[in-house]
Parts: structure tokens; sequence; C-alpha cells
């Protein structure tokens, strides 16, 4: 390349940045071009201390209500139908006079239903039990008493799309399978499935939901005793050179990095609902559910750690006699797993505030305000200032403190 060429060329890019104008590249003869290579190359010495333009911001949908996230996010569980009738006053008086103060409400509930009336034209019209009659109003109320709404939206086990559409659930005998409960679950394989509940997740976000959380993120238990005998199936994932286990967990775990990804124009966080033996195992093979794995694509992690839930146990005989220890003892396993990872999500367990009848031949453990606050007591020890409170009729335990320990 001669000098000319090469003169010509630094012009041009220069042109490009706009350090100067069309008109001072433009030269009468050979004798000037040198003048002027030595006028630009003084301007233009400085160039590479210029601060270039920052990125251009990215569009983030705004929902128009304005939330701030709490110190800490202490919250209950809020079913579809309690959000649309006169329980929500209820439970609405309950967080605004506690140190609660979030609600974790039904969008896409177990059964497949979305639990408001989307518009018409909506691919989920159908599909709506509008147990919440106005969902926006809902927000508004919360927002003016500074309560964190949080979407929850169930989506592999979902009867009502996998009886619409067989081909993306388990079929045994040419039937859609279900397990011993009745239940139906979509295929995590399947990529129309993310589609269709990313598509819900982002309504949620839409009406101002700042929070949305993802429940049943992984295959029926006990999947992988009984996938041989299933019909399914595994769409991109089939020619992977990868053991049955290995899929599954790449496959739940794309879904939750796919959904992180899909939900980044919208000003929301996004959680997870895992089990809590995920965390102290490398991965559960039959659902599919790596810990780490998905704890690296979320901003909140949701262990389900309920006492009842767990059999013999971190040295516990029964664990739902013992609530603060079968919790301290977790949180101990959940914490070493989430300091090894280099940017780890905000810990939000799923606590205990019900009894477990089917765990008894007798009376039954009850939980009241000390096993309750024992819960809280434990987390707050390891570290672990936020949490959620289950009960599947939404009747929460009066007087509890559910102050944090400073």
């Amino acid at each position: 390349m001669s000098n000319k060429q090469l003169f010509w060329l630094l012009c041009t890019g220069f042109l490009l940045l706009g350090l100067f104008s069309p008109m001072q590249v433009v030269f009468a003869d050979e004798e000037n071009e040198t003048k002027e290579v030595k006028m630009l190359s003084e301007r233009t010495s400085g160039l590479s201390q210029l601060e270039l333009p920052q990125k251009i911001a990215r569009y983030v949908y705004d929902s128009g209500l304005d939330f701030e996230y709490p110190d800490a996010v202490r919250g209950i569980y809020v079913t579809g139908p309690s959000a649309g009738n006169s329980k929500m006053k209820e439970l609405t008086k309950l967080v605004d006079s506690t140190d609660l103060n979030a609600m974790v409400i039904d969008i896409k509930e177990d059964h497949g239903n979305i639990t408001f009336k989307p518009d018409k034209d909506s691919p989920y019209y159908d599909l709506a039990e509008p147990y919440i009659d106005n969902p926006r109003k809902m927000l508004e109320k919360l927002e003016e008493k500074g309560i964190y709404p949080i979407a929850r939206v169930v989506v592999f086990k979902d009867s009502l799309l996998a009886k619409e559409r067989p081909e993306l659930s388990f079929k045994q005998n040419g039937k859609v399978w279900v397990n011993g409960r009745g239940e139906a679950f979509v295929n995590p394989f399947m990529k129309e499935v993310w589609e269709f509940n990313l598509g819900i997740a982002k309504e949620a976000a839409k009406l101002g939901f700042q929070d949305i959380q993802f429940d049943y993120v992984r295959f029926p238990e006990g999947f992988g005793n009984r996938d041989k005998e299933l019909e399914y199936s595994q769409g991109e994932y089939a020619e992977l050179d990868m053991n049955p286990v290995k899929k599954r967990v790449k496959a739940v775990t794309d879904f939750v990095s796919y959904a992180k990804n899909e939900l980044s124009d919208y000003d929301v966080e996004m959680s997870v609902d895992i089990f809590g033996y995920s965390a102290t195992i490398e991965e559960a093979p039959n659902i599919g559910q790596n810990f780490s794995k998905i704890s690296s694509h979320v901003d909140v992690i949701s262990s389900m750690i309920y006492p009842s839930h767990w059999g013999p146990y971190f040295g516990i005989e029964m664990p739902d006699k013992e609530p603060f220890n079968t919790i301290n003892e977790y949180a101990k396993v959940e914490n070493e797993v989430l300091n090894k990872l280099d940017s780890p999500p905000v810990s939000r367990p799923w606590i205990q505030d019900f009894e477990a009848p089917w765990l008894y031949s007798g009376a039954a453990t009850q939980y009241g305000k000390a096993e309750v606050e024992a819960q809280i007591k434990a987390l707050n020890e390891n570290g672990i200032e936020e949490y959620l409170l289950w009960n599947p009729g939404n009747n929460y335990t009066p007087n509890v403190d559910y102050t944090p320990l400073n």
C-alpha cells in the first residue's frame, strides 16, 4: 500500500469518527499532502486517550409502577383465589402490620391455569381462571402499601397444556402420562414449552410484578426410573453425546438461562424454586436440577427446605420435629455451595408454616409461632436474611416475630 493510499484510508476512518469535516481532507496537490498528514498527526496524537461514547442504553420496559426492593424480602405465598377474594384484605393486613414485606402470587398455577383474564386476542385467553378480576388494580394497592409483588409461574407441571398438546408432554400407551396424583407434566426438552411460559412471565412483568418466580423447573419426580417406558421427544437434545442424566440437567439449565435472557428487557428480578436436597448433591439425576448451574443464571434462588419434606437427613431422624436444626444444617451446606460461585444469587428459601400429618400415625407436630420463628432464626444465624412462608391454604400463624436478627 502506498503512502497516499494509507493516508486516504486514515482520512476515511477519521471522517467516520467525526474528527474533522470533509473539506479538511480535500487537497490541491501532492506537496500539500505531506503537510496535511503532519497536521492530522498532531491533531490526532491523543486519539488513544479519547473516551469513546458509552453503549446506547438498552430499552427496558416500564410498567409504570414503582416498588422499592425491601431491605430483605420476607414474604408469604398467595393463591389466585385468595388474591381475588376477601382473603386478600386479610393477607395484606398481615404483611402491612408486621415485618413481612412481600407476596408471592400465583399467576400460572399448578394445574396450568392463568389466574387472571388476559385480552381476548391472547394465546392464554382460554386457559384463564379469572380469580383475580383486576390484577393491575391489585398491584397498585400493593404499591401503595409498599408490598413487593412476586409472580409465581409454574412451568413444567401443566395438565392443561399436556391435554391440549400431548406432543409436548410425556405419553404412555398413546395417552398423556400422569403421576400418582393425576398430574401431567410437559416436556423440558421442548423449546415451544419454554416460549409458552416465557410469554406468561412477560405478561406478569408488564402488569407490574417486580420478580418472576419460576416453579416446577424440572422433570417429574422419579423420571429416571420411567423414562424408557414413556414416549417423548428430546428435540434438539436428541443428538447430544450425553447420558440421560446430563441431558436432563442441560435442558433444565438451558431453560433457566434462556428465561433470564428473555426477561432482560423487563425491570424484574428472576428467581427459581428448587428442591432443597439439590444443594446437598452434585445434581438431582431424575429431575434434572443442578443447584450450582441453576444458581449461576438467576438473581434469586429459592430452595424449598420445609422440614416436613426431608427424610432422615443431616443426622436428624425426624426433621419435621426439629425445625431449627434442620434449617441450620441445610443453611451451612447451601452457603458452602453458593460461596464457590463467582456471582452467587440471593438466597431466599421457602420455609414451613403448615402441618404434615402424613408423616405421623398419631398427632402431627404442630407448626406455630415457635416452629416458624425457629426456622427464621436458623436462617438469620447463617447470614440468610430473606425467606418465603408456604401455607397452601394461606392461613399463616398469628403473632410470629418476623424481625430479622441484628
